[in-house]
């Protein structure tokens, strides 16, 4: 609980700044790279399907095989509620001469806000982490995500290296191999880079640049706007030299709000105290992993 005996200054004049509390913050950043969602439940369940295989030749006169599909890979999200709120006295409220004791509801809007930002950003950094599993049972970025019917496919390099021109090349070759769960080529597209602060001098030296970057050669830069909606950097990541691609595949990056936050006060009646608090309840995690491709770095 906020008192009047934990902020006596704040009671009177004199004061020239108070600091703290009123610093610019990221713009948000999550909803640049998850396939967001609503929800009017308590869990929300993804599943996948299993299409048909080739076609074989038919003999004439003969009948045609038939094949089946199959049900895939399914995962259970359950939404999780979060929670805080904080408590002041009426006679701090009153009293206190510069205004900050009434701009602390906006504190807890900041609170909010950054806890998004590390819920989402932490489905990036837990990608090659076995213990957050996609649909299949695999981390979201492996080398050996399982198809159903048999053999694997890979959205993580082979060898892991940090983010340059040939670790770029590397990746949209792997892309260009995704397969479904019959095998079947599939065609998917990178649209987005996900980066680390510290890679965005290296990412625009690839992106940009109209010769062939890190050589003294002219040769050109096949690398220069390969990627059409550019870069996404994600202040929350925690691993510096990790990185990944977006694909246009969706649900590879899952949010789903069932309830976004609010924000309510009440007073106590025998007190007095004035009480703020917010509430919210999301699921966010891992999905297709066709939807991505990375690489946790050298």
């Amino acid at each position: 609980m906020l008192t009047s005996a934990q902020f006596p200054r704040h009671l009177q004049v004199g004061i020239m700044l108070i600091y703290g509390l009123e610093y610019k913050e990221y713009p948000e950043e999550y909803s640049l790279v998850f396939d967001g969602m609503t929800s009017t439940k308590a869990y929300e369940e993804i599943d996948s399907m299993v299409g048909f295989g080739l076609v074989p030749t038919k003999d004439e006169g003969k009948s045609i095989d038939y094949d089946e599909a199959f049900a895939g890979y399914s995962k259970r999200f359950t939404h999780i509620e979060y929670g805080l709120g904080f408590n002041v006295t009426r006679p701090l409220w009153e009293d206190e001469q510069y205004g900050k004791i009434k701009k602390l509801p906006s504190s807890l809007a900041k609170s909010v806000r950054q806890t998004v930002e590390i819920l989402h950003a932490n489905v990036l950094n837990n990608a090659f982490d076995s213990g957050y599993p996609c649909p299949d049972a695999k981390e979201l970025c492996a080398t050996d995500h399982p198809l159903k019917l048999g053999g694997t496919f890979a959205n993580e390099l082979s060898v892991a290296a940090d983010f340059d021109v040939t670790s770029l090349e590397a990746a949209l070759i792997g892309i260009q191999t995704f397969v479904d769960d019959r095998g079947l080529k599939m065609f998917a597209q990178p649209r987005k880079l996900i980066i680390h602060p510290n890679d965005v001098f290296m990412v625009k030296q690839v992106l940009k640049s109209a010769q062939l970057p890190g050589t003294a050669n002219n040769d050109i830069n096949p690398a220069q706007d390969i990627i059409p909606e550019g870069y996404a950097t994600l202040h929350w990541l925690t691993d510096s030299d990790a990185w990944w691609i977006k694909t246009d595949v969706a649900n590879a990056l899952i949010s789903i709000w069932r309830r976004r936050p609010e924000f309510t006060r009440d007073n106590d009646w025998e007190s007095e105290n004035g009480k703020f608090k917010t509430t919210f309840r999301l699921i966010q995690g891992p999905g297709d992993p066709r939807g991505i491709y990375g690489s946790p770095g050298a």
